[in-house]
C-alpha cells in the first residue's frame, strides 16, 4: 500500500495502518515489556507509570478563532501556539527515531452526517489496538477513500514533554489544538488520553451544529424505547446498560441530534475491578481474543486473571468492540431517547434508589453531576467524599456547561423525556453503617422505569430535595424506597442529609449566575 506520513514531516518507511489484531498481538508480545496472552485470548498490557488520566496535563491552545467558547479554568487549562509547536516537534522528533509506526484511519460517531475521520499515529501496538476497538472501524472502501483525516492524533507518549518548555508544569502534556485540528500526546503512554481527547474534540465541535454531546451510555428496548444512562466512574454507568432485555448502543459517549442518538465510539471501555461472571456476564463473556486488558494482575502459569487484584492500579480496564457485546445495536444509532436516568452511588444514604425529576431538577442535576466516593482507608478516613462533575463529565467539556444544559432542556421538552434520579450508593446508613443497595434491585428499579410501572403508583414527596419518591416497585422491597425509613438513627440521617443539601448548594453556586433561576430553585432546600 503507498502510504506515508511524510506531509508531517515523519519519514519512518514501516508503517502498519489498520492492522490485523494477530499484528498487533505479535508486535506487543515481541516489543512492549509486560504485554501477555491472558487464557482467555485478551492482550494484557502494561501502561507505564500513568495508569490513569492525568487532566491537570490537558491543554488547548487559546486562539482568537475559538477563545470565546472555551470555559477557560480549571478543566480547560489553557497553551500558547508556540508552546504547542514545540511539543509538536518533539513528538515528531521522537516519532522518527522509530523502527516502525502504526496508523489507525477510522471514525468517531456513528451518524454519517456528523462523524468524524480522526488518524491515530503510535508507537505501540496496545495503543494501536485499543483506538481499533474503541473508534469505529472503516471497511475496505471506506479505507481507500479515507483520504485526508479530520482530526490527528500524534501519539509520543513513550518520550516525555521537556517540563522547562514555557508554560509546562510537568513532563505530561496532552496538548489539543482546534485549529491545526491536532492532538500532540507527550509522558503519558495511557491509552484512555487518546479515546477521551476524541470524545474532547465531538464536545466543543457538536453543539456548533445543535447536536449534544454527551457522557453516557445508551440502550433501546424492543419497542424502540430509547434511554439514556449519565453517571461517573463507579456508579454502574457500563455495568446497567449491558441489560439482556435490551440491545446496547453504547457504554460512554452519545450525541443527540435531530433523529435520535448515536454512539460516538466503536467499542467500550469498562472497568474490570472485581469483574465477575455472575454480576456482569456480558463484560466478562466479552473478554476474548481482540480485548485489550490494562493493568491487571494474572497468574503466571495459568493466566487466569485475578480482577480483585489492584496492586497495580483500581483503574484496570478493558477494551473490546462493542459487537462482542451479544445483545447489541448495530448501527449504533436509535431513536429519541424516552428515559434519562442520572445515577449516582451516594455513599451518605440519604437520597432515595429512585425518584422522578421534573425538567427544572432535571437541569439542576446534569450540571451538578454529583456522586460520592469513599475516601481512601490507608489515613484511616472512613467519611465519604462528596464528588460533583458538570454535566456527569466536567473533564471533557470545551463549552460552559450551561450550553450543555441549554441543549438538554430544549431536547427534553421537544421530545417529551422523562428523568429519574436512580442512586446505586448506600442504604440504612451511609457508608460504615449502611449497605450497598443490591445490584438485583437497581436492575429491577431500571425495569420498573422501562415498564412504565411508576406511572400510577403512591409517591412519597420528600422535603429538602424535593424528590418525587414512588412506593413500590416489583423486585425491589418497599421500605427501601424512603432512605429515612431504613436509618436506625433518625437524628443522625438528618444530620448527614443537612450535610449533602449544604454540599450541593456550595458546589452550585459557580453557576447560579449563568443559568435560569427556576434551575437553580430546583436544587435542595
Amino acid at each position: 500500500m503507498d502510504f506515508n506520513l511524510t506531509a508531517y514531516g515523519i519519514n519512518v518507511a514501516d508503517i502498519f495502518r489498520n492492522s490485523a489484531s494477530a499484528i498487533l498481538y505479535e508486535s506487543a508480545l515481541r516489543l512492549e515489556k509486560g504485554s501477555a496472552i491472558s487464557n482467555k485470548g485478551a492482550l494484557m498490557v502494561y501502561s507505564g507509570n500513568k495508569t490513569g488520566r492525568s487532566p491537570k496535563d490537558k491543554r488547548v491552545v487559546r486562539h482568537p478563532t475559538s477563545e470565546k467558547n472555551i470555559d477557560w479554568g480549571a478543566v480547560n487549562y489553557e497553551m500558547d501556539e508556540h508552546t504547542f509547536l514545540v511539543n509538536r516537534e518533539r513528538a515528531i522528533d521522537y516519532l522518527n527515531t522509530r523502527d516502525h509506526l502504526y496508523v489507525v484511519d477510522a471514525f468517531a460517531g456513528w451518524e454519517p452526517k456528523y462523524r468524524l475521520k480522526i488518524r491515530i499515529i503510535c508507537t505501540r501496538a496496545y495503543h494501536a489496538l485499543f483506538m481499533q476497538n474503541m473508534l469505529i472501524m472503516p471497511n475496505s472502501e471506506e479505507l481507500a477513500s479515507f483520504g485526508e483525516p479530520d482530526y490527528i492524533v500524534f501519539n509520543a507518549g513513550s518520550f516525555p514533554a521537556n517540563h522547562f518548555t514555557t508554560n509546562m508544569t510537568s513532563k505530561t502534556s496532552i496538548g489539543l489544538s482546534l485549529e491545526r485540528k491536532e492532538m500532540v500526546i507527550l509522558g503519558t503512554e495511557y491509552a484512555g488520553e487518546m479515546k477521551k481527547g476524541v470524545f474532547s474534540i465531538m464536545n466543543y465541535l457538536m453543539p456548533m451544529k445543535d447536536v449534544l454531546p454527551m457522557h453516557c451510555s445508551a440502550n433501546v428496548g424492543e419497542s424502540g424505547d430509547v434511554s439514556l444512562l449519565f453517571g461517573l466512574s463507579g456508579t454502574g454507568k457500563t455495568t446497567l446498560s449491558a441489560d439482556p432485555k435490551r440491545r446496547l448502543i453504547g457504554d460512554d459517549e452519545h450525541c443527540w441530534h435531530e433523529e435520535g442518538v448515536f454512539n460516538i465510539e466503536g467499542g467500550c471501555y469498562a472497568k474490570a475491578i472485581d469483574l465477575s461472571a455472575e454480576n456482569e456476564p456480558d463484560i466478562f463473556n466479552a473478554i476474548r481474543y481482540g480485548t485489550v486488558l490494562e493493568n491487571v494482575v494474572y497468574d503466571p502459569k495459568t493466566r487466569e486473571v485475578d480482577y480483585s487484584d489492584t496492586s497495580i492500579t483500581q483503574n484496570t480496564r478493558a477494551s473490546y468492540p462493542i459487537e462482542f457485546i451479544d445483545n447489541t445495536q448495530i448501527p449504533c444509532t436509535a431513536g429519541h431517547p424516552k428515559n434519562i436516568i442520572f445515577l449516582t452511588c451516594d455513599a451518605f444514604g440519604v437520597l432515595p434508589p429512585v425518584s422522578k425529576l421534573s425538567p427544572e431538577q432535571a437541569s439542576y442535576h446534569f450540571i451538578s453531576g454529583y456522586t460520592a466516593k469513599v475516601a481512601g482507608t490507608e489515613m484511616g478516613v472512613k467519611e465519604p467524599q462528596a464528588t460533583f462533575s458538570a454535566c456527569f463529565g466536567a473533564a471533557f467539556m470545551m463549552w460552559h456547561p450551561n450550553t450543555y444544559a441549554k441543549l438538554l432542556a430544549q431536547k427534553m421538552k421537544d421530545h417529551q423525556v422523562n428523568a429519574w434520579l436512580v442512586n446505586t450508593g448506600w442504604s440504612g446508613g451511609d457508608y460504615g453503617s449502611g449497605a450497598r443497595i443490591k445490584l438485583r434491585y437497581t436492575r429491577a428499579i431500571l425495569d420498573a422505569i422501562h415498564n412504565n410501572d411508576f406511572k400510577d403508583v403512591a409517591t412519597h414527596e420528600e422535603k429538602e430535595f424535593g424528590l418525587t419518591i414512588p412506593l413500590s416497585c416489583p423486585g425491589v422491597p418497599a421500605e427501601l424506597l424512603v432512605p429515612e425509613n431504613t436509618w436506625d438513627d433518625a437524628d443522625k440521617f438528618r444530620d448527614v442529609k443537612t450535610k449533602l443539601v449544604r454540599l450541593f448548594n456550595e458546589n452550585f453556586k459557580q453557576f447560579e449566575k449563568q443559568v435560569d433561576a427556576a434551575i437553580t430553585n430546583a436544587g435542595p432546600r
